[in-house]
């Protein structure tokens, strides 16, 4: 008799995709409206001066391209690790300036954000992603996290 998880199991390889595209879609929506709203940015940016970072404006015009550009990187699964890289800067000086010392619920979004970006960091974008088939046309062994196994 088969195990109860023998699909998942079978299917193992669309976990980390599948979470790959609900934190990049995330980063996305939750920057759009920054960088396509010059008041959205204007708000952003007194919102990072409050909270004590150096150029307020090029500190905000920083973090909202940023996760914009690596959630679209993340989503598709290009540049993973190197966009991951970012995000877990970004996300750990988020945690260190903004929220230090607030509740833990507060603390969850950005957290989920910076343990997420980890594990694509560690893991990779999975096999089902553009760095994968990259690496595919390119013929050469697939990295760790990009092979179906």
């Amino acid at each position: 008799m088969p195990s109860p998880t023998a699909w998942l199991e079978r299917h193992a390889a669309l976990g980390v995709p599948l979470f790959r595209v609900f934190l990049g879609a995330t980063l996305v929506y939750g920057t759009q409206d920054n960088l396509f709203s010059n008041a959205r940015m204007l708000e952003f940016r007194d919102f990072v001066a409050q909270n004590g970072f150096p150029a307020p404006l090029l500190s905000a015009y920083l973090s909202a391209y940023a996760q914009f550009i690596c959630g679209l990187l993340i989503l598709v699964g290009l540049a993973t690790r190197y966009a991951a890289a970012t995000m877990v800067i970004n996300f750990a000086v988020a945690l260190g300036m903004v929220h230090w010392g607030l509740p833990f619920s507060a603390n969850i979004s950005a957290l989920a954000m910076l343990f997420g970006s980890l594990l694509l960091l560690f893991h990779g974008p999975g096999a089902y992603s553009a760095d994968a088939v990259l690496h595919r046309r390119a013929g050469s062994v697939p990295p760790s996290g990009l092979a179906v196994e």
